[in-house]
């Protein structure tokens, strides 16, 4: 239920607090007070768009923010841990929009989009006003209804879970079938591509060292020259490196007697030598086997032709590259080839889905058809209370042949407010009156069957009066014995039901009207309800009459 609203900065309202209790709570108030817009910003915090020209400040930000005891009801609890919402018995909703239009919403003080704020406020508050009766020709809402006398959730939320899985499976046939014709379209030009790559048996590390294969063997003799020279510098030339270097070695020989720092020079210059010696060695090894072979070079140079080829034909750069285009088409011609079997297997599967939910939409379809009498007769015995005797409410049924996200049953209401009418679409016999009382009369009976916290009626008593006014203020009285109702009315009658009472006035405050909000007290709803009765001023007769209304 709702039990704190708080509105600041918001049409008329600077700041305003209301603490609503059980049962049934009374709104009055003179038109044009604000009863309304107190609505309005409850339905801010339900999701609705907003609109910063409806501050009551432009210069500071709108916050509502409501305060919910949802304890008890399972239902939500599951909801928050499937969004990921920190519950809590005590939950808060809470909307911020600045001057520029922006807006932001919490739930238990986690930042929310508004779609999911819509979505927990639909599961807190069913707000019904005398221009929403077009809801009752929705057939989705007619659908609704019967489902909720009907009470198989389980059964429903199993087939739609189901029936999702179908569509999803449909689409991924749908899917399967196009690629599977693309793939066969385009299967000899995959097999000759995939039969090129395959005939070139690529290694994705041999083009680096085919490059400097091929940069050796072209420039052979030059290599060989320059080798001749080296070795021919270091060895075997008559001022040889080597020849002088022993030389110098004999010459410091000769002298390490003399000083000992002279014989570690020495070692030193006999470590240069035998590693220029190994220099030498390996320089003439290199040389032998560098060789011109114009056949190799051609061999290499037509491999890599090939490579360079194929990385420009398919816009690669490695041959990496290319071994990874070469599995993907041996995969795009298993697909074309063994597509017909994964086709073959997923309809199988889809036809076994189709025929598991045609058993539970025949079982959906039987619940209806099972309460959709007793809708028509606890309807019409409420509207007969509400002195609609004559009404008569028949509800039609349709099986069709294709399933639907609910079944494949089509629900039509067809109502006429007279005797010796025919029934019709209801907009079309009912007036706003009569509207009104069919509409309050299927949210009563919804309300027996489904756990939905806090209803508000805004003004739906429009057209009745009298005696009726006061079987309309029964029947909520009684809806308020299973949940909160929040009524807005004009009529003592529906006042009188109520066990708090709010009174909604404006205030002219250093020259600027407010809203303001306060509950009565026993002798103020006498006042109050005696006003709704004879005007500002009422007389000692309208007082008892506001006594006997509230059983004083």
């Amino acid at each position: 239920m709702l039990k704190q609203l708080s509105i600041n900065n918001y049409a008329l309202i600077d700041n305003l607090q209301i603490g609503f209790d059980k049962g049934l709570n009374i709104l009055t108030g003179e038109t044009g007070a604000g009863k309304s817009i107190i609505l309005g910003a409850l339905s801010l915090i339900l999701g609705q768009r907003a609109e910063s020209r409806y501050f009551f400040n432009q210069q500071k930000k709108c916050v509502i923010e409501g305060q919910f005891a949802i304890g008890g009801f399972l239902h939500l609890k599951s909801f928050f841990e499937e969004n990921d919402l920190d519950y809590d018995d005590e939950t808060i909703l809470r909307r911020e929009i600045s001057a520029d239009g922006k807006s932001r919403a919490f739930i238990n003080d986690s930042p929310v989009n508004l779609t999911l704020l819509k979505q927990v406020g639909e599961k807190l508050i069913d707000i019904h006003s005398q221009h929403a009766t077009a809801e009752i020709n929705d057939p989705i809402f007619q659908l609704l209804v019967v489902d909720s006398v009907a009470k198989h959730e389980a059964l429903l939320g199993d087939y739609q879970t189901k029936y999702r899985q179908y569509k999803k499976a449909n689409t991924q046939l749908q899917q399967l079938i196009a690629e599977s014709d693309k793939a066969k379209a385009d299967l000899d030009y995959y097999q000759f591509q995939f039969d090129e790559l395959e005939k070139a048996n690529l290694d994705a590390d041999e083009q680096e060292p085919l490059e400097q294969e091929l940069y050796t063997l072209n420039n052979a003799e030059e290599i060989k020259r320059n080798l001749l020279g080296a070795n021919y510098l270091m060895q075997d030339g008559e001022s040889a490196a080597l020849l002088q270097l022993k030389e110098a070695a004999q010459q410091l020989g000769a002298l390490e007697k003399f000083n000992s720092a002279i014989g570690e020079l020495k070692e030193r210059l006999n470590s240069v030598i035998i590693e220029l010696k190994d220099i030498s060695a390996e320089t003439d090894l290199l040389e032998q086997h560098t060789q011109t072979n114009e056949a190799r070079a051609e061999e290499v140079n037509t491999r890599l032709s090939m490579i360079y080829n194929l990385q420009k034909k398919h816009r690669v750069n490695t041959n990496a590259e290319l071994l990874q285009l070469q599995n993907e088409l041996s995969e795009k011609i298993q697909q074309a080839l063994f597509s017909d079997d994964a086709i073959d297997k997923l309809q199988k599967e889809i036809t076994e889905q189709k025929q598991e939910l045609e058993e539970l939409a025949t079982q959906l379809s039987t619940h209806r058809v099972t309460a959709i009498p007793d809708i028509e007769k606890q309807v019409m015995q409420t509207l007969a209370e509400m002195g609609m005797g004559n009404a008569v409410l028949s509800i039609e049924h349709k099986t069709l042949t294709e399933l639907s996200n609910t079944g494949t049953d089509q629900i039509r209401f067809m109502f006429t407010a007279n005797k010796g009418h025919a029934l019709s679409e209801m907009s079309k016999v009912a007036s706003g009156g009569e509207l009104s009382r069919l509409m309050l009369s299927i949210k009563s009976l919804i309300a027996r069957y489904t756990a939905l916290p806090t209803i508000i009626f805004d003004e739906i008593d429009t057209g009745v009066s009298g005696e009726v006014a006061n079987k309309v203020g029964q029947i909520m009285e009684q809806l308020a014995q299973n949940l909160q109702v929040i009524t807005i009315t004009h009529l003592p009658q529906i006042a009188s039901k109520g066990s708090s009472h709010y009174f909604v006035y404006k205030d002219d405050e250093a020259d600027v009207t407010k809203t303001r909000i306060k509950q009565l007290t026993e002798q103020e709803r006498i006042t109050e309800i005696a006003k709704m009765l004879s005007g500002d001023k009422p007389g000692e007769s309208a007082l008892q009459n506001a006594r006997e209304l509230l059983n004083i």
